[in-house]
């Protein structure tokens, strides 16, 4: 294999950089297990190299700093990941990489370097591991740069928007950051249609959203808000308020009613799922049924994310796997919500 500090497009044999890819989605908490049992083996290598790039592109534009280039994520996971993103720092203008303290400058070059890698995986070698082995997904899957490009704009927009007006700049913003996933794999199982990918933009801007609504204390933490600021006004919440901290009555109608959008967007996507050949069929399932439940999380904390943040135990994952499953088998369908 090749030395996890070396960075060129010599270094890394794409078994390599494959194995790189999994061992980096293996080390991040999702809702459901990245590179599930159910992925077909011949595309599972390639949902992990998919996972790594929108993993590692997420990590530049909202961890990563001068001081400590690959993130607090990184370091955590004791994977290859710290040295390879310190090797791509090492690419980046002098000044810029001193400049502890232009944060924002210093994620967004950042991402540039990364778009470079990106086209080089479109018209030459890429260097880093994660392209490397992106690279042969691309070519095998004739996968077009625009979902790849949209992720990275996603996290520009992080380094210059901290605050949303309204929900039709929140839903512009998970145009970038989240439909994209879900083209790029509804694309590994050969679909391009117009109408699946509709679906499943309403799938993953409701994950995105859930994902939101989750974390409204750590990303105000962060100095960001997600909530639309022309829901918080509608409801009477100020972000005085927010950062004073406990859930008050105007914060909790707020969050009913961001929950319910979400849920609505669920819907909205349920029928993707029975449109899909194979098992990719039951992980959309599993993704969709996963999402719902989180809402149903906070419904169940009567909308307070403030204090605790709501999550999936262990046994609630694998009882939403196990009844999936065992629908599909069954032949009872996938135990999703009919669109309104």
């Amino acid at each position: 294999m090749a030395n996890r500090l070396t960075f060129t497009p010599e270094s890394w044999t794409r078994k390599a950089a494959f194995d790189y890819c999994q061992r980096l989605a293996r080390s991040h908490y999702e809702n459901f297990t990245v590179g599930s049992w159910l992925i077909p083996r011949d595309k599972l290598r390639h949902m992990y190299a998919i996972y790594a790039y929108c993993r590692t592109v997420d990590d530049l534009g909202d961890e990563a700093t001068a001081g400590n280039p690959g993130g607090l994520p990184f370091e955590r996971t004791q994977t290859a990941q710290p040295d390879a993103v310190s090797r791509l720092a090492t690419l980046l203008p002098e000044k810029v990489r001193e400049d502890g303290q232009d944060e924002r400058s210093y994620r967004l070059a950042l991402l540039d370097l990364w778009q470079s890698e990106l086209e080089s995986c479109y018209s030459s070698k890429p260097a880093h591991p994660v392209m490397v082995a992106l690279q042969e997904t691309i070519e095998e899957f004739d996968l077009s740069p625009e979902p790849f490009l949209k992720l990275i704009e996603a996290n520009r927009m992080d380094q210059r928007n901290h605050r949303y007006p309204t929900y039709r700049d929140l839903l512009h913003y998970c145009e970038h950051s989240a439909n994209p996933v879900g083209r790029l794999v509804l694309g590994l199982f050969g679909y391009r249609d117009e109408g699946r990918r509709s679906l499943s933009d309403a799938t993953c801007t409701a994950l995105q959203l859930t994902n939101f609504w989750q974390d409204v204390a750590r990303d105000y933490r962060k100095g960001r808000i997600y909530i639309p600021l022309e829901d918080m006004e509608r409801f009477g919440y100020t972000e005085g308020e927010l950062d004073r901290g406990p859930a008050t009555p105007a914060f909790r109608q707020l969050m009913a009613f961001e929950v319910d959008r979400a849920m609505d967007l669920f819907r909205v996507g349920a029928p993707l799922a029975s449109t899909l050949e194979g098992t990719v069929r039951l992980d959309v399932a599993l993704f969709t049924r996963g999402g719902m439940a989180v809402l149903e999380a906070i419904r169940k904390q009567s909308y307070d994310v403030l204090t605790e943040r709501p999550r999936l135990s262990r046994a609630r994952k694998a009882g939403l796997f196990l009844s999936t499953w065992a629908r599909w088998k069954l032949g009872l369908g996938l135990g999703l919500p009919r669109p309104h």
